[in-house]
């Protein structure tokens, strides 16, 4: 998902293998030993332990309190309700000022909430406009690993509530030292934070996982300058997924896979470098189209093969890196810690790329223009008809060397798709992307599409075909159907989890 822009989210082939070998094991075995010494976090600062402050604790429960008397838009529409909404905001001021010491890399935007704060209040309580206090937050300026903010808005969260009722959050920097120097030179991407979840009001206890400047209520809308993910969500919901598909398909994991599993820090830090390198991806490329795609009314396909190219441009980067550095290795060079850092989760962004997208995005959420199921299906389907992915005998088995050219085939199938509709009309790249999805999965029987739509509809403007596509324009396998059925109670269980659940 791009945190370019909340309402949307070349090759060298290789093996993930290449991480097991003797040659490299030895350099991940210190790794882990220094983590385990040096503990999940690498900064503490005065804001360590503010989850159980009173202060906090307090303006939890009055957001949490005052969500109960906001409309959908952020208001209190009922005047009744509005010496009760002012109590819980004077408490929500007031903890914000009693907290503000811990959080003094965020004095301005704490001081810009509380004033955003009154003046919602003694104007009555209409639709909220925190405009002032969210341009003066500035996390992405303060990318230091450990250190933590306070956030306080009303907002709608992503892939959890649709009000924009005041949220309050407590979150954490992940930040460690090989992704700032992967930032700092070929993956650049100044809008990226990577944030832990720490403690939160209702709106996260969901699936939401992400924090977007889009989501606040605002009066107008200022140049985005930042946008975060939670990594320790993604990964929670990855450790307990795949542990729970394997176990069912009879999957045996790759050692790096394995380790993901039982290590809650390595999979935030994998997710990490997934994500960055897939979020600066939106905006690269030989791209057809504004790259704000989801702002446009396309087929859902269209967001399923954008969501897929990002994320199989971080696997094929995480394929060259991870060569560059195990040639290094082998050549007989020494490695810096940062460096074999870099070349250990290189090889697991591959695993997490393949297992994230096959067992929890395929069967997450319903399947009304479920865009990324579509792409967690293709991405199976796709490795399935190249002979490097198996289901025989009720088992699941990978080829694991050749895995890694057959991903980024798809990959470049993308990419040739987009290079050459660069000059075809928008429909025509539509009905081109259709037939590359086409090729690998079976549409629904029902389908205009694959039938062929009339003439009116071709020769008519691209709403037409957008209508023409169905809800569930590819519906699930039977493979994908018997695993649903068996993993959704483990797919729900992972509303609102955190690290310290998987």
């Amino acid at each position: 998902m791009s945190t370019v822009n909340a309402n949307n989210a070349k090759a060298i082939i290789g093996e993930p293998e290449v991480v097991e070998d003797a040659s490299t094991v030895r350099p991940f075995d210190r790794l882990r030993t220094a983590r385990a010494q040096s503990g999940t976090r690498s900064a503490t600062g005065p804001a360590t332990g503010a989850e159980d402050h009173s202060a906090w604790l307090a303006l939890k429960h009055a957001a949490t309190t005052l969500q109960a008397l906001q409309a959908k838009d952020g208001s209190v529409p009922a005047a009744s309700d509005h010496d009760a909404a002012r109590a819980h905001v004077a408490t929500i001021v007031a903890s914000i000022r009693e907290l503000a010491p811990l959080f003094p890399h965020d004095a301005g935007y704490l001081e810009a909430s509380v004033i955003d704060f009154e003046r919602w209040a003694a104007e009555g309580f209409g639709i909220p406009d925190f405009y002032d206090s969210l341009v003066a937050f500035q996390p992405q300026q303060q990318r230091i690993d450990g250190i933590r903010h306070l956030v306080v808005f009303p907002m709608y969260t992503q892939n959890g509530s649709q009000n924009r009722f005041v949220e309050a959050l407590i979150v954490e920097t992940i930040w460690p030292e090989f992704i700032a120097h992967l930032e700092a030179g070929d993956y650049g991407n100044k809008l990226f934070l990577s944030l832990r979840l720490i403690d939160f009001t209702p709106g996260y206890d969901t699936n939401s996982a992400v924090l977007f400047p889009e989501t606040v209520a605002m009066r107008e809308v200022p140049p985005f300058t930042w946008g975060a993910i939670f990594q320790d969500r993604e990964a929670a919901r990855f450790r307990r997924v795949v542990r729970a598909a394997s176990e069912i398909t009879r999957l045996e994991l790759p050692e790096g896979a394995a380790r993901m599993l039982d290590d809650q820090q390595l999979a935030e830090q994998t997710f990490v470098m997934w994500d960055m390198i897939h979020d600066r991806t939106h905006m690269r490329g030989d791209l057809p189209f504004d790259p704000f795609m989801i702002k446009q009314r396309m087929p859902y396909f269209l967001y399923s093969l954008e969501e897929l190219r990002c994320d199989l441009t971080a696997f094929r980067e995480s394929v060259r890196i991870q060569h560059a550095l195990a040639a290094r290795l082998a050549g007989g060079e020494q490695l810096t810690v940062v460096e074999a850092h870099t070349l250990e989760h290189a090889a697991l962004v591959q695993y997490a790329v393949i297992f994230d997208r096959i067992f929890r995005f395929a069967i997450t959420g319903s399947r009304v223009r479920n865009y990324d199921g579509l792409g967690g299906q293709l991405l199976f389907a796709w490795l399935h008809q190249r002979g490097v992915l198996h289901w025989t005998d009720t088992a699941l088995a990978f080829d694991w060397p050749d895995v890694p050219a057959a991903v980024v085939a798809l990959g470049d199938a993308i990419d040739e798709l987009y290079w050459r509709s660069i000059d075809r009309p928008k429909v025509a790249h539509w009905l081109a992307a259709y037939d590359l999805v086409r090729g690998t999965l079976t549409p629904n029987p029902a389908s205009a599409w694959a039938r062929g739509l009339p003439d009116d509809v071709l020769a008519g403007p691209p709403k037409g075909y957008t209508d023409a596509v169905l809800d569930d324009e590819f519906p699930l396998s039977m493979f994908f159907e018997a695993l649903d059925r068996k993993m959704r109670p483990v797919i729900e269980s992972t509303a609102g989890i955190r690290a310290s659940d998987a």
